[in-house]
């Protein structure tokens, strides 16, 4: 309780006189009724004090606010029917040492003060007390039953009148929530808690990813006790990690698959995919979604942390492990709702951290997954390429240009074709060799058209026909064929 709330409190009716905005929100810590002269012992910091002014006379006002100063009182509210009114000398005195000062009508009692002050204290030491005892054993025998969050947080809650609490993740899925809880959007969720409204408390689990991690919400902070929620949010730690250990067999089996895709992924026969596919979990059929994620970052189970949030928010279940070179994948049932939203939200649970990730085309089956795996690695170079310090998700089917596919290609073999394309021109870092780089980049922009070639550098046509030449002697390419052209366009995309 702060001084502002009662001065704010129309049933008591105070007079405020003088106080500063800081001050107002001191937290009061309790109610201190005199009339000495010297009220110094008597007063404990933080208290409010209470005056008839019965001790009141022109030049004593110094010595008492000078004493309700160092005693650190948070305000004095001073009666008004023993002298008619707050006298001025009084609150100068008050203004000069920095002590609130409110004046309280004849017709309140001190009582109906004190009384406001501690009911409020007596109030919020009830709402911080834990959890009742029949619901902390309800608790237990659940989390011996290896129950989940949803039963936890039903039981937990069960003695509050419809109380609305919410199991978050950082980007803002749902884990579980209340009978009284509304749904909340994940984009809503993960600012309601990155703005701090509400009462949000940390359920710590061990082994669990940045993005995985769970909040307990209330959108009421008063709808619960502030102890109650940390013993629940407890409960909810044991509970994840329950969940983690349960997660490790489907994780063996992703890496099974993730294996079978990467490795002999070709060759694989078709029964033996399927066998893969039944034993983590994925219905028989298609169509699948693979996609790929690299955050880049030497800590183990990064990468996989993530993409399991991302299929939390798309798929009831998915499978989620590693491939033998050691990166991320994860098999989506059905062929998903667009990515790019869910992967800023995770993203955003670690912005220090670019998280990169590739997708490509649905496989229609078990068969399909290989390919489909080789597009969505493909993609995922393309995003570190393009965004190296940020996160970002490609799809290998927006690869529509030559530019973007290039993007995909690692940047050694990038390097390494350019320089036989283009042969010495890329050596030595002469200024002539310069001039046939740009000269080509322009003649091939324009489509190979000589005269808006020359337009466009300010030449004669002549001089472009000769620096071409030039080119063709150095590339041994034909700048009349059409492939060649390509080779070459190409090679100045890779560089």
């Amino acid at each position: 309780m702060h001084v502002e709330h009662l001065l704010t409190d129309h049933a008591l009716g105070l007079r405020p006189l003088w106080a500063q905005d800081a001050l107002l929100a001191r937290e009061v810590s309790g109610v201190t009724v005199t009339d000495l002269e010297d009220p110094a012992r008597f007063v404990r910091p933080g208290e409010v004090v209470l005056s008839g002014l019965v001790w009141w006379a022109p030049g004593k006002a110094e010595r008492f606010v000078a004493a309700l100063k160092e005693a650190g009182a948070a305000a004095l509210f001073a009666g008004e029917e023993t002298h008619g009114g707050v006298p001025g000398e009084l609150v100068e005195a008050c203004v000069r040492h920095g002590v609130p000062v409110a004046g309280v009508p004849a017709h309140i009692m001190f009582r109906a003060i004190t009384d406001t002050v501690y009911l409020r204290q007596w109030g919020e030491l009830s709402r911080r007390q834990a959890l009742p005892e029949n619901a902390r054993v309800r608790l237990s025998r659940l989390l011996a039953q290896e129950a989940g969050p949803a039963d936890l947080l039903a039981a937990a809650f069960a003695h509050l009148d419809r109380t609305a609490a919410h199991v978050f993740t950082p980007s803002g899925r749902t884990v579980a929530a209340t009978a009284a809880a509304p749904g909340v959007p994940a984009r809503e969720a993960a600012q309601l808690v990155a703005d701090g409204r509400g009462m949000t408390v940390s359920v710590a689990a061990d082994s669990v990813s940045p993005y995985e991690r769970w909040l307990l919400y209330l959108p009421d902070p008063d709808s619960a006790p502030a102890g109650m929620l940390h013993e629940v949010a407890a409960a909810l730690g044991r509970c994840q990690e329950t969940a983690v250990r349960r997660r490790s067999a489907e994780r063996q089996a992703a890496d099974e698959l993730g294996a079978l895709l990467a490795g002999a992924a070709a060759g694989a026969a078709e029964g033996t995919l399927q066998a893969a596919v039944r034993e983590c979990g994925l219905p028989a059929d298609g169509p699948y979604r693979v996609v790929v994620a690299d955050t880049g970052a030497r800590r183990p189970g990064l990468a996989e942390g993530a993409l399991a949030e991302v299929a939390g928010h798309v798929a009831a279940h998915a499978a989620v492990g590693r491939l033998p070179d050691g990166g991320a994948f994860a098999v989506l049932p059905g062929t998903a709702d667009p990515l790019d939203e869910v992967w800023a939200l995770v993203a955003g649970c670690d912005p220090g951290v670019p998280l990169h990730g590739g997708t490509g085309v649905a496989a229609a089956g078990p068969g399909g997954l290989a390919g489909a795996l080789a597009q969505a690695r493909y993609a995922l170079t393309s995003a570190r390429a393009t965004a190296p310090d940020a996160s970002a998700l490609t799809d290998a089917s927006a690869l529509t240009s030559l530019d973007a596919l290039l993007t995909g290609v690692p940047a050694d073999v990038r390097a390494a074709y350019s320089r036989t394309v283009l042969g010495p021109l890329t050596t030595g870092g002469r200024t002539a060799s310069a001039v046939l780089l740009s000269t080509l980049e322009t003649f091939l922009a324009c489509d190979g058209s000589w005269a808006r070639t020359a337009q466009a550098l300010h030449l004669h046509v002549n001089t472009v026909h000769y620096r071409m030449q030039r080119v063709e002697h150095f590339t041994g390419r034909d700048l009349s064929r059409l492939s060649d052209r390509l080779d070459l366009w190409a090679a100045l995309l890779c560089r």
